[in-house]
């Protein structure tokens, strides 16, 4: 199974993206695979909270399968893209925690960033490599200047230039650097998950209502298949970078 779902009895449901074989790229069956587990969790009365990490030791997600686009010369429908991002496409109040380690790029890159906390191990690398590809940020563009500055958004998302973990933690892209990020993760949604599941994923919600922009990243996707499916410069980036990879 290309992304796995562990629930723990203690109200902890993992989820983990398990293509290590190719940095936990994500093709399209896994994006599917995303929606339905995050359907499953907000479903689940007895899930309180979710931790979101990468199996292996290379990637927490290198984003896209970008052979897999090179191939087809398309990618996952606009639904399967929203539903894929924890919160957009299926609502959910529960936590998600993201447990960073090695590349966390492109795709995975922005399912972090829809991820209420984030934590890093020290070897995390954090970028926005599109633009070198002739493709585009996706809901990032719109959703990262709500958590970093303006002008470190678009310095990420324009220079395309990766960022170490204790970079991230200095401009709040990130919650903390940590030597063991799985057993940091499961510390915080251990305590989270022993408080009242009310008053959690009431905060959560309220704190999270200005950002509700469903439509507007619904908007962007679908620019992002556009761009996908009509011009030749993505086509020839994809191809470029497969034959580099």
């Amino acid at each position: 199974m290309s992304v796995l779902l562990e629930k723990r009895a203690n109200g902890v449901a993992v989820v983990t993206i398990n293509r290590p074989h190719a940095m936990n790229s994500l093709d399209v069956p896994a994006k599917e695979r995303f929606g339905e587990i995050w359907q499953e969790i907000a479903d689940d009365a007895q899930v309180r909270v979710a931790i979101l990490t990468g199996a292996g030791d290379k990637a927490f997600c290198a984003g896209s399968d970008i052979k897999e686009i090179a191939r087809t010369g398309s990618m996952a429908t606009t639904e399967t893209l929203m539903r894929a991002l924890p919160g957009v496409g299926i609502p959910l109040d529960k936590p998600v925690i993201a447990a960073m380690h090695g590349f966390c790029v492109g795709m995975g890159m922005t399912l972090a960033l829809h991820c209420d906390l984030r934590l890093a191990a020290r070897n995390t690398v954090l970028g926005y490599p599109e633009v070198k590809h002739g493709m585009i940020s996706g809901v990032s563009a719109m959703r990262l200047p709500q958590v970093i500055p303006q002008a470190k958004a678009l310095e990420m998302m324009l220079l395309a230039r990766n960022m170490t973990a204790d970079e991230a933690a200095q401009i709040g892209l990130v919650n903390a650097v940590v030597d063991d990020v799985q057993a940091e993760a499961q510390k915080w949604a251990d305590t989270i998950a022993s408080y009242s599941p009310v008053a959690v994923q009431a905060t959560k919600r309220l704190a999270l209502f200005p950002q509700r922009l469903s439509e507007a990243e619904k908007a962007e996707i679908a620019a992002m298949r556009d761009l996908v499916e009509s011009k030749d410069d993505f086509k020839q980036g994809a191809s470029a970078f497969t034959k580099r990879a």
